[in-house]
């Protein structure tokens, strides 16, 4: 019996991460297509049957969010996962909203990936541990939080964020290069 190769679009603009992660998922039994940018990526979902798509969400400066309902309209049962280097609240449940299955922070292996690809979407209830506390966020966590929420209100416009925020443009940028804090 021979079963089909499941296909995974990965749309990814660091190229030593892309590599790794490919090479990684050949192995796992996967085809996996590359795009380093967002016009490669609606190329290979009209001309290619892809089952999974793994999207960074930061392509070069510019959200992949916009693409999450474009690889939709073409397979409404292909399974997206996004993965980005500055996760937050913000950001998940706008991915979400838009009909991505899951939302992983990197750094991320493989197998992490894989689980995140296959396993149940994120917006399912997770099994609760009787046992388990929920820790509250740390002010640091809970400020990065606030200003990804006004950014993403804001369509990424810095300008329109700071003057929001009532904050100076070159201080938010500076917080913004910093990688998200630890909860």
């Amino acid at each position: 019996m021979n079963k089909k190769q499941k296909t995974i679009l990965l749309v990814e603009d660091d190229d030593v991460f892309s590599r790794v992660i490919s090479r990684a998922l050949v192995h796992r039994g996967y085809e996996v297509f590359y795009a380093a940018q967002a016009d490669s990526a609606i190329v290979l979902n009209e001309t290619e049957a892809l089952d999974y798509a793994i999207l960074d969400l930061n392509l070069g400066g510019h959200t992949s969010l916009k693409l999450i309902p474009v690889l939709k309209e073409k397979n409404p049962i292909i399974r997206i996962l996004i993965l980005t280097g500055y996760a937050s609240i913000a950001t998940a449940v706008e991915a979400i909203k838009l009909g991505a299955d899951n939302y992983l922070a990197k750094p991320a292996n493989a197998d992490e990936i894989v689980s995140a690809l296959v396993e149940k979407p994120a917006g399912e209830a997770p099994s609760h541990d009787s046992n388990a506390t929920m820790e509250p966020m740390s002010v640091r966590r809970l400020e990065w939080e606030h200003i990804q929420k006004i950014l993403m209100e804001n369509d990424g416009n810095i300008s329109a964020t700071a003057r929001q925020l009532r904050m100076h443009r070159r201080t938010l940028q500076r917080k913004l290069q910093k990688r998200p804090v630890a909860k």
